[in-house]
């Protein structure tokens, strides 16, 4: 018994150590492979984590609907045009974004679903409405909405 748990620890260490390490080009599918072409002559000289996220990519990528690759060449076209300076905010709000509880994420996206559901001219509104505020106001708003959701989780 104290043999066979030994072992077991130790593929599972061995398995972690593979992963830390990222898969080599010959442990790619033959589809990933053909994805990821370009990236044959330098694939061994990349960290770890990148050749680990370009594989799930590729491989992700294999999954997807036409559609959704449609859609995600649209979105990435998206990105590419953005300012460095606003892409590092979108990753600094989403990386705010990831460290909140499961159920504030979901408040999040319960409101988003909201706002995206009013009416055009109710959301412009609002944002001008938001956009006229002083710093000051927009941190009251802030603590108005907190403690009403305090409330709200109180009851």
């Amino acid at each position: 018994m104290k043999a066979r748990l030994i072992t077991a620890l130790l593929a599972l260490m061995l398995c972690g150590t593979v992963l830390a390490e990222g898969p080599d080009w010959a442990e790619l599918s033959d589809e990933q492979r053909t994805m990821l072409a370009q990236f044959e002559d330098t694939w061994e000289a990349m960290p770890a984590e990148r050749r680990t996220r370009l594989a799930t990519g590729a491989e992700r990528w294999a999954s997807m609907s036409g559609q959704q690759r449609e859609q995600a060449r649209s979105r990435f076209a998206a990105w590419r045009s953005l300012s460095d300076e606003r892409r590092a905010v979108i990753r600094e709000r989403a990386e705010i974004f990831h460290s909140l509880s499961p159920e504030e994420q979901e408040r999040i996206r319960e409101n988003f679903k909201r706002y995206r559901e009013m009416k055009q001219e109710r959301r412009e509104m609002l944002r001008e409405r938001y956009r006229r505020m002083t710093p000051e106001q927009r941190r009251e708003l802030r603590e108005r909405l907190d403690r009403e959701r305090g409330k709200r989780r109180g009851r």
